[in-house]
């Protein structure tokens, strides 16, 4: 493939990502940046391309050829998030090294682009383009000293450079040549300076820049405790989970992207640019597990506040804005083609007023992990979290639309009738452990009545299995879990049998297919959405999991679970990120990169590591 825009565009896995804790954008393996919102996660993009190829808006470096043949090779410096994008052709070799600067208490806010030659002597050309609030506010263009601005209503930003530019009033563009140790450097900033001559960055600056970025990456991921099978792996993935921080508050968001799409061509395009409280949970427990407790600690922080400021009597949202306040209205894009053409591009998320009975669960877990792992938690955040559990003991048997967010009406699901006796069980062990005062009668009562009536009703004799709600008897994999949260022994006999169904491929009734895991059966669980979807990565290392708790009494299954967590990783992209859902040809699907994939994936190593031992 050329450097010609006429190629097809990037696909979902065809992306690395760099980072700064506030933002993070997508890296496509032809040099495109075409993934940025600005100045937050979830800010409205200035590049989207990703979503609409031509009014979305891009920021593109690429070798010009004429008639000559680029092979593209992306990689992360090692044991950082900083990219390097390596263009190979006959007449030399490029280098394109993309990082958001960390490190520097007075650091700018930038994306920093340095284009090198490290071989022979090649032609680039530079093309900017913006496209402000998803491509719905028009901008102008000012070419000034050292680089041009663009100016907008609501953002403005400047691009800083010594190559020589020209403008269409929309775009910046730039032609140039290097030779071999030559380099261009391109920084986008935020703002809008009458000059920004002094601020051009040169190689040397540019160095500084990326050296100390380097440096902060690597001190960070030097606290990982991990030493197992699958190290770099597992590194990978913590650095991934940790750009999704947002580190002025603690908060941690689901994915930086939105509306990628579950199935190519259809309608479930969701954003999950917010943070959800499930996710940012198990995220927490994630890293704990490997010796991050500072993220933990942060992300416990923002929690108490919005527990603190929730008014009496009402259930905790599932998801909230960065900055701890609603999550924006669901909003359709109609002028945006959609990424694979799949329409419409959503911004927003109207599940946020969804119920979901579950996050008390896996909060709750969380918590007790961290006061466990990290540091003991305050009496007044312990007075906040068992008003929570007080409100759950009155409300648990509602019906909820769970943690698939299903559009189809609310259901009595088994997993969120589960994770509320987590949510109970964990206070309880908690409040013992900490002589915190509680309402034990009442709380010790409930947690047995749904344990009970789970089993009751979660279990479908006539499948040897538990079911995805008691109001169907669809398998449902996110019940993968209850071995996971001890509330069922991983050989528990019902537990065993779920297992072995859930393993079979759909055709047989169950949810696998080579080895990767659909979330539940489409033609079965109907969710009140059209179209179908891929694997979900989340349950397929849940899976793994699961078998690996249940070798215990079936070493037969240990060997598959290694096998499993293997193959899966051979869905991961070319520099070991992972989306949603693995569609059936193996490509990404979904928002991407995912947090509930990679921080599966580090409970997944961290478990199976540990069952496999020193046998190898």
């Amino acid at each position: 493939m050329d450097g010609d825009k006429t190629s097809r565009p990037p696909a979902i896995e065809d992306h690395g990502v760099i980072g700064d804790l506030r933002t993070v954008a997508l890296v496509a393996t032809d040099g495109t940046l075409d993934w940025l919102c600005f100045p937050y996660f979830d800010s409205p993009s200035v590049f989207g391309a990703l979503l609409d190829r031509e009014k979305g808006g891009h920021f593109r470096i690429w070798p010009e050829l004429d008639g000559g043949r680029v092979v593209r090779k992306q990689f992360y410096w090692p044991d950082t998030n900083v990219l390097v994008t390596r263009f190979y052709s006959p007449d030399g070799v490029g280098e394109l090294v993309d990082f958001m600067p960390l490190g520097r208490g007075d650091r700018v806010r930038e994306v920093v682009r340095r284009i090198r030659v490290v071989r022979g002597e090649m032609s680039f050309h530079m093309e900017c383009l913006p496209a402000f609030n998803f491509g719905r506010d028009s901008h102008a263009v000012r070419l000034i000293r050292g680089g041009a601005s663009f100016l907008s209503d609501g953002l403005k930003l400047t691009l800083a450079t010594s190559a020589e530019l020209e403008t269409d009033g929309r775009r910046v563009s730039s032609r140039f040549s290097l030779r071999e140790g030559q380099s261009a450097v391109f920084s986008l900033r935020e703002g809008a300076p009458e000059s920004c001559h002094d601020r051009v960055l040169g190689h040397e600056a540019s160095e500084v820049l990326f050296r100390s970025t380097v440096e902060y990456w690597r001190h960070w991921l030097a606290g990982c405790s991990y030493t197992g099978r699958w190290r770099e792996t597992v590194h990978r993935s913590a650095l991934v989970l940790k750009l999704m921080t947002f580190e002025p508050s603690g908060a941690i968001v689901a994915s930086p992207t939105c509306s990628l799409p579950e199935s190519p061509g259809g309608a479930r395009n969701w954003d999950y640019r917010y943070v959800w409280i499930r996710d940012a949970a198990f995220t927490v427990y994630a890293l704990l597990r490997i010796g991050f407790r500072q993220e933990a600690g942060a992300f416990m922080r923002w929690l108490e506040k919005r527990i603190a400021d929730l008014p009496p009597g009402m259930p905790l949202p599932l998801m909230y804005a960065l900055d701890g306040g609603e999550v924006p209205g669901e909003e359709e894009l109609w002028h945006l083609a959609g990424s694979l053409d799949s329409r419409p591009v959503r911004v927003g998320n109207g599940a946020a007023h969804q119920l979901q009975l579950d996050i008390y669960g896996e909060l709750m877990d969380s918590v007790y992990l961290y006061n466990k792992y990290g540091a003991p938690i305050s009496y007044d955040f312990w007075r906040h979290l068992r008003r929570l559990v007080d409100w759950l003991c009155e409300h648990w048997q509602e019906r909820d639309e769970s943690i698939w967010e299903v559009r189809a009406g609310k259901q009595n699901f088994v997993y969120s009738k589960m994770m509320c006796w987590v949510a109970v069980d964990r206070a309880i062990r908690l409040a013992d452990k900490r002589s915190f005062p509680a309402n034990r009668a009442r709380w010790l009562e409930t947690r047995d009545a749904m344990f009970e009536e789970i089993m009751q009703k979660g279990w479908c004799a006539k499948r040897g299995a538990f079911i995805q709600s008691y109001e169907s008897m669809a398998l449902d994999a996110a019940n993968l879990l209850m071995p996971l949260v001890f509330f069922l022994s991983p050989v528990d006999p019902r537990m065993l049998s779920t297992l072995d169904l859930l393993r079979k491929p759909p055709a047989q009734g169950g949810l696998t297919s080579d080895g990767l895991v659909f979330r539940y059966d489409l033609d079965v669980a109907r969710d009140g959405l059209s179209g179908r979807e891929g694997t979900f990565n989340l349950c397929t290392f849940w899976l793994v999991e699961a078998m690996t708790r249940a070798s215990v009494t079936r070493p037969d299954l240990l060997e598959e679970a290694r096998l499993t967590f293997e193959r899966m990783l051979g869905y991961a992209n070319h520099v070991g990120l992972f989306a949603e859902q693995t569609g059936p040809s193996g490509e990404a699907l979904g928002n991407f990169p995912q947090a509930l994939t990679h921080l599966s994936l580090i409970s997944a190593a961290y478990n199976l590591d540990k069952a496999l031992g020193h046998r190898d």
